[in-house]
């Protein structure tokens, strides 16, 4: 593709060279330039692109687009000056890999919690509806059946618009996307077209990127105020910055609520360790997914559907059939009679909901034993108040190590203690190896009982000091139910 093709999307550039030169692929990382390549010089928030310059020309780069040219220019090689290089990646990368999303429709979750959840149930439940369909999670991304593992909620733009190019090659009809705080401010998403945007709810998260809940919550607003007049909008009325979300957003707006008068709304009639009996708009359902807050995800699901034109009826039969995401409130059975839950919760709001499902299905019939702790390298004000309401909604709480990374696993421990309030310290102890803390839990069980580890869900490893070592929540918990299943 020629050069002045790939600048197609870009509102304002200078070139200083070929304007006809053949690019044979675009690079943000210097390390992956390939002879022939366009290379952006971002910005970025770690480092500055810039300085690779030189390096991205001897790996053969033919064309470098930057915000300041450099005063000595290489021989041979076309500048493309642009203002904002972070904004032109994405506007970049989706005219390189032929604009995919004018060639599928592109749903877009945002919030705090249930982003997974939500994606990943809209990729599955369109697919049973006969649909070709992508997902970019957290947990995987999928181009129909085939998986391509997941770095980050949302990729850069170069990796994403690739990825969205090899859906729309495949023939998806729709595309569904976790849409993070960090992709929106670093304008990864730039130059997509997104035909729906979901608001799920707001809590304190990413305030060690963000610094203040104000910019956090902007950085989530900015998404729906970039959605266009033919696409929809569909927030969250029960949460308390749900209308804040779409003030300004010129798309068609949809609201849901378990509480309150609302487009798409849902009654509880029931509730198991095994599913909900539900009234969603009128019509009664059940669905294999516990909590109140996975009601709302639900309607969320509910409302993305029918606002993409499909029937109600035969959208709540295949919302009935539909199963929880890997690592969000998934119920595994102990043979000694008590039930592990591995839930993703990393938030304080996040533990508050998953807790409050267990209490509504247990009905003080049975005792709750948390194992949580939080991730190193980031947000420390959310550490005490993880473990404060941990600890107020749960009969014993094991505080231990999450991911580290590069924090000693104690002094993470010890921030998190610090919430511990006087009288709940008779109820918690802290266990630094994860392993070990996940086996006391168990050993603490009886019949009846419902066990938490929290803050992991589908992830297979631990962050320690760079490396991840491969750590599983539900294999330790099966281990265990192994050998309880031996000693019976």
């Amino acid at each position: 593709m020629k050069l002045s093709q790939v600048l197609t999307k870009v509102s304002s550039y200078e070139i200083i060279g070929q304007p006809d030169l053949e690019i044979t692929g675009v690079n943000i990382d210097s390390r992956k330039v390939a002879q022939g390549d366009l290379f952006i010089a971002v910005k970025g928030t770690q480092a500055d692109g810039h300085k690779f310059i030189p390096m991205a020309i001897e790996r053969g780069a033919v064309a470098i687009a930057c915000q300041d040219v450099p005063a000595e220019r290489a021989e041979g090689v076309t500048y493309v000056r642009i203002a904002d290089t972070e904004e032109a990646t994405g506007q970049i990368a989706t005219q390189y890999y032929g604009d995919p999303t004018s060639r599928l429709k592109l749903v877009g979750v945002t919030g705090t919690n249930g982003k997974t959840t939500i994606a990943t149930l809209l990729y599955e439940m369109f697919r049973k509806l006969g649909y070709k369909c992508g997902l970019c999670s957290t947990v995987c991304n999928y181009v129909e059946d085939k998986a391509y593992p997941a770095t980050q909620t949302t990729p850069d733009p170069i990796t994403l618009n690739e990825l969205l190019g090899l859906m729309a090659d495949a023939g998806c009809q729709y595309a569904f996307m976790e849409v993070s705080s960090h992709a929106i401010h670093q304008k990864r998403i730039s130059g997509l077209h997104f035909v729906g945007g979901i608001f799920t709810n707001l809590t304190r998260d990413h305030l060690d990127y963000h610094k203040t809940f104000e910019n956090y919550r902007n950085a989530k607003k900015a998404f729906f105020d970039g959605l266009t007049p033919d696409a929809f909008a569909i927030t969250n009325a029960d949460d308390r910055n749900g209308m804040v979300m779409v003030q300004n957003c010129k798309a068609q707006i949809k609201t849901y609520s378990q509480h309150t008068m609302a487009d798409f709304h849902a009654k509880l009639i029931e509730m198991s360790f095994h599913g909900m009996q539900l009234d969603i708009n009128g019509r009664e359902v059940h669905v294999p997914l516990v909590g109140k807050f996975n009601i709302s995800n639900l309607l969320a699901i509910y409302g993305a559907a029918i606002m993409l034109g499909q029937d109600p009826d035969r959208t709540l039969t295949v919302l009935s059939g539909l199963q929880s995401v890997s690592g969000r409130f998934e119920a595994l059975h102990s043979p000694r009679g008590y039930v592990a839950i591995v839930d993703y919760a990393h938030t304080p709001d996040a533990l508050v909901n998953v807790l409050t499902a267990i209490h509504e299905v247990l009905r003080g019939q049975g005792q709750i034993i948390t194992v949580c702790g939080a991730g190193g390298n980031r947000d420390k004000g959310k550490r005490p108040q993880m473990a404060y309401e941990a600890a107020k909604d749960s009969d014993r709480v094991i505080i231990t190590s999450d991911n580290p990374r590069f924090e000693e696993p104690a002094d993470i421990i010890k921030d998190m203690l610090a919430g511990i309030t006087e009288e709940q310290q008779g109820r918690v102890v802290a266990i630094v190896d994860r392993r070990q803390a996940i086996q006391a839990a168990c050993m603490m069980a009886n019949k009846g009982d419902v066990i938490l580890v929290a803050g992991k869900g589908h992830e297979t490893y631990q962050d320690v000091k760079g490396v991840k070592h491969h750590f599983d929540d539900k294999e330790e918990l099966r281990k265990v139910f192994k050998a309880e299943e031996a000693a019976l």
